[in-house]
């Protein structure tokens, strides 16, 4: 299927917008009316989009964590011997594969478009979700991974195709349910894999995040479209240019039909360049690991204390597990709830101008919350209190660990416009590194102080760090202004 084919109907060239500035025919999306713009696609056809993207984002959370339980068991059937590095390896191999490839993919997305990238990213997945399964040493499974996570495009590109697509006052509930479906698919995923990979083995477990893949992509495929609109408008004036005859037609974005070495290498080191010029991003993004990092500690140390401490068994143990489900669909419903109105709302006081900052109350507020809950998580353990009250820490902690993050995406998205895939790649590469290092501090200190001062040293660390949100609030918009790449950037 074509996806450069217009979404609604077929127009002739005639009907296209153009704006004639003397020298150029310039090429635009009619402001009457245009079927090709995403903006303007059908309600439901946008929300089939992020259907597509959450589906796969929890593919890939799901394959990537449901085979962690069965780590050890994997290298010991593969070597012949139990090796604590190997396994190790094999889990957080996939999250510096992860790390890695946003640097290449967000920019990519800005020179080629969203959809190319975005198939050949999950068509990369599936060889290495492949590759896994088929694995017969150790050292292969791991690459494999690596490769596995080195493809994950979903998560990069899901709030950029969301911006395409929505305008800001309706991106809030699009990206909940884009930041929900790897949240569920990391919680329900050791549930299903253990009892899956008891049964029948740890390779079964990689062939059902296989076909999920696949089905995954054959969606792509058949159902969606290129949402970028710098690649649709080249496109159409190169079209209109070959077909009149007429070299003057362009788009205010096109490099005269050619994707030159140069646009690519500019794209490439993009990111870079929009991390190093705003300070609004450089402290969003820390922020933003060190919360989701949480996600990766408790997934880590909840197994330990309801076995350890409370002596549950393994599928209980997974079934308690999903409390943390149940804060982060908490935290997805009160961010459907608010964050739109809120911004609406606070946008009104603000000449009904984009105002990014108004996205940003709902962190506030988590962020004040979590180092609260993340204490009582560590003393519910040490203190023996009723397990009831360290899973209501850990739902408090999905609640604030969503109420965070989903309007933090949706901020940079707004604030950084065009440039919101290069952008975000700040945000997702610190929340890899941090989601990676963070968890393998925990360990060792809880051993060394206990599970209460362990947890408190984490709290007040995440503390420290609490004021960023309302000091981006307050003082945001004129700190943008010091970036080329969020001062008036184009907010849809």
């Amino acid at each position: 299927m074509d996806e450069r084919r217009p979404l609604l109907a077929t127009e002739s060239l005639a009907h296209y917008y153009i704006e004639d500035d003397g020298k150029n025919k310039i090429v635009n999306f009619d402001p009457n009316g245009d079927p090709e713009n995403p903006m303007e696609w059908p309600t439901w056809y946008k929300w089939c989009v992020v259907l597509l993207l959450a589906f796969m984002s929890f593919t890939v959370t799901f394959t990537c964590i449901a085979i962690v339980p069965s780590a050890r068991d994997l290298v010991l059937d593969l070597e012949g011997r139990k090796d604590k590095s190997a396994a190790v390896l094999f889990v957080t191999i996939w999250e510096l594969g992860e790390a890695a490839t946003p640097l290449f993919i967000a920019p990519l997305s800005e020179v080629y478009g969203r959809y190319p990238v975005l198939i050949f990213c999950n068509m990369l997945f599936i060889f290495g979700t492949v590759m896994t399964a088929l694995s017969q040493s150790v050292h292969l499974v791991i690459f494999a991974r690596f490769v596995t996570g080195c493809s994950v495009a979903s998560t990069i590109l899901g709030p950029p195709i969301v911006a395409d697509i929505f305008p800001s006052s309706h991106r809030g509930s699009a990206m909940s349910a884009t930041m929900l479906a790897p949240l569920l698919g990391g919680a329900i995923g050791p549930v299903v894999a253990g009892a899956l990979a008891q049964a029948a083995g740890w390779r079964e477990v990689i062939w059902l995040g296989t076909g999920l893949a696949v089905a995954a992509q054959i969606s792509f495929l058949l159902f969606l479209k290129e949402t970028y609109k710098v690649p649709i408008l080249q496109r159409r004036a190169a079209k209109m240019r070959k077909e009149s005859g007429d070299e003057s037609f362009t788009s205010k974005y096109d490099l005269q039909g050619t994707i030159s070495i140069k646009s690519l290498r500019t794209s490439l080191f993009r990111p870079f360049r929009v991390v190093s010029s705003s300070v609004v991003l450089q402290m969003m993004s820390l922020w933003g690991a060190v919360v989701f990092s949480f996600f990766y500690i408790i997934a880590t140390t909840l197994p330990d204390m309801l076995e350890d401490v409370y002596g549950f068994g393994t599928a209980m143990r997974g079934i308690l597990f999903l409390s943390w489900s149940v804060g982060s669909l908490l935290g997805i419903i009160t961010c459907n709830l608010l964050v739109d109105r809120v911004y609406i709302r606070l946008q009104k006081g603000h000449g009904d101008q984009p105002y990014p900052e108004a996205r940003l109350p709902l962190v506030v507020a988590g962020g004040f919350l979590l180092p609260f809950t993340v204490a009582l998580y560590g003393w519910s353990a040490e203190r023996h209190w009723s397990v009831w009250i360290l899973l209501l820490s850990v739902v408090l902690q999905g609640w604030a660990l969503l109420a965070c993050v989903v309007p933090i995406f949706t901020y940079v998205t707004d604030a950084f416009g065009l440039y919101s895939a290069s952008a975000l790649t700040a945000v997702l590469i610190a929340r890899c590194l941090a989601g990676t290092f963070l968890p393998l501090l925990t360990a060792p200190l809880d051993e060394k102080v206990g599970y209460g001062r362990g947890f408190t040293i984490l709290a007040a660390g995440c503390a420290v760090l609490t004021p960023i949100p309302p000091l981006v609030m307050r003082y945001g918009t004129k700190w943008r202004q010091r970036s080329e790449y969020s001062r008036d950037s184009d907010v849809r």
